[in-house]
């Protein structure tokens, strides 16, 4: 079935285009976003129960932004009086005080061209066959309850296996006096979370999830994956401690996708061109990695949870190569940056929720395939690792520093894995030596939408990342 659009955006979209109507008579140019997501959070765990209805990415509110004399300004509200001339007049009244403090202060803000505003109508209801908002929460609640208790069941030493699952029902609305774009669409995610103290009494983690651009029935595949937690629970409390070095290591998907993300992710965002505060800037037309590097942006690279039409300043989505077979050919950008950039926008102008500003944000990013298989990049390793399990990574795209937190590491030696795992494990290096040193990738890929992203502490927005099974070199510690 199709995810269906709001009832509440289609009765408020007159409203809100006699409002940029009349905004007009005092604007150059007028945009509105209205945004209406309906969704729950779950979690459930041996010491605990909560479902709500609500989660990360559920709002209803508006945002404005208008364009005088090359400057542009924000209104965000989420009440609307009956008369629509009336919040017309409040709007207009805010806005003018922005501007006015900008002359008062004698700040000197970005001189920013208009935005373009040709005609352009779309309307988008993506598939979806349970919607958040039909849920029976007290299903939801004996369904993880029950998930839970399987894995303190079989999950050696479990102190608890925690279940966390979302699911949004997103529905957006762009208008401007030319352009009128709606969009409906669903994404959830679930993990499972066991953990267990080894024999020196520290806590480890074992965990597996699932998501997807659809709705709860994506959600069903947790049981599936739950099979998986002993083995990996099992290996994570025998893992020993790595010797810090330079190895020939495996990537699997997830560990591309992190490397993706934290290597060609922030560090590619184009608002931090315009800033000075990213090297890529610099590497626009040269070599930053290997012939088989080829790397992917977009929220059409995948139906992930970041699958929408179009982004928050009511530009398309699409698929950006980055990197193709080594050399960096461009990055992502948001509307407002490509004007200062003079480069087309790419659909990656993202906010947190409607109050909060756009700023240049990831999607999809991801590694394309190559045509090795697992089984030929572990026999071609003398000495190294096959890294797996997502725990965390940062980077620096001033001086492209990366560094990525990973949950466990399978010994090769010789072609073979030796049945030894290391755990933690903690990736450094410099990009383009990483990438550059990319030799083998698998014919396979996958893309993981769990968690969220942050742009430096705060403005957390849904990513997802992944690509196939790579070998390259890196230092381990």
């Amino acid at each position: 079935m199709k995810a269906p659009f709001s009832p509440y955006l289609d009765a408020l979209a007159p409203k809100m285009k006699k409002l940029v109507e009349l905004l007009g008579k005092s604007f150059d140019y007028v945009s509105i976003l209205s945004t209406d997501s309906v969704g729950f959070q779950a979690n459930i765990s041996k010491r605990s129960k909560s479902i709500t209805g609500s989660n990360m990415t559920t709002e209803r509110g508006n945002v404005i932004r208008v364009w005088r004399g090359g400057q542009y300004s924000e209104f965000a509200f989420n009440n609307i009086p009956a008369e629509i001339e009336t919040l017309a007049e409040t709007v207009v009244r805010q806005l003018e005080s922005q501007f006015a403090v900008l002359q008062r202060t004698r700040t000197q803000p970005y001189d920013t061209p208009i935005l373009p505003d040709e005609p352009q109508e779309l309307f988008v209801e993506k598939e979806a066959e349970r919607l958040p908002e039909r849920a029976d929460m007290k299903t939801l609640v004996e369904t993880f309850t029950a998930l839970s208790d399987r894995g303190l069941e079989t999950v050696p030493h479990a102190l608890d296996c925690a279940i966390s699952a979302s699911s949004t029902h997103i529905s957006k609305m762009f208008v401007t006096k030319n352009r009128f774009l709606r969009q409906s669409y669903v994404y959830t995610e679930g993990t499972c979370m066991a953990y267990a103290p080894n024999e020196e009494g520290e806590m480890k983690m074992a965990h597996v999830g699932v998501s997807g651009c659809g709705g709860l029935e994506i959600l069903d595949g947790l049981t599936e994956k739950l099979e998986k937690l002993p083995r990996q629970m099992e290996e994570m409390l025998r893992a020993e401690k790595i010797v810090p070095g330079e190895y020939e290591i495996i990537s699997d998907p997830g560990i591309s996708g992190l490397i993706a993300h934290e290597a060609f992710g922030h560090g590619v965002e184009m608002d931090m061109f315009v800033k000075h505060r990213a090297l890529g800037a610099d590497y626009i037309g040269k070599r930053v990695g290997s012939d088989l590097c080829t790397m992917h942006e977009g929220a059409l690279c995948d139906n992930s949870v970041t699958a929408y039409a179009f982004d928050d300043e009511g530009t398309l989505a699409g698929d950006v190569i980055e990197i193709d077979r080594g050399i960096l050919k461009t990055g992502i950008c948001d509307a407002l940056a490509a004007l200062r950039l003079g480069i087309a926008p790419t659909g990656n102008g993202k906010r947190e929720n409607f109050a909060h500003k756009v700023y240049t944000r990831m999607t999809n990013t991801v590694f394309d395939s190559g045509d090795s298989t697992l089984e030929e990049m572990i026999a071609s390793v003398k000495h190294g690792y096959l890294l797996s399990g997502t725990q965390s990574g940062m980077e620096d795209p001033k001086h492209w520093g990366i560094q990525c937190i990973i949950a466990r590491g399978y010994e090769i030696k010789d072609g073979k894995l030796t049945g030894k795992v290391v755990a933690p494990v903690v990736m450094t290096g410099y990009v383009p030596d990483l990438l550059g040193s990319i030799s083998m990738a698998s014919k396979d890929r996958q893309i993981e939408g769990n968690g969220a992203c942050g742009k430096g502490h705060k403005e957390w927005v849904k990513v997802a990342d992944g690509g196939p099974y790579l070998k390259m070199k890196a230092r381990l510690g």
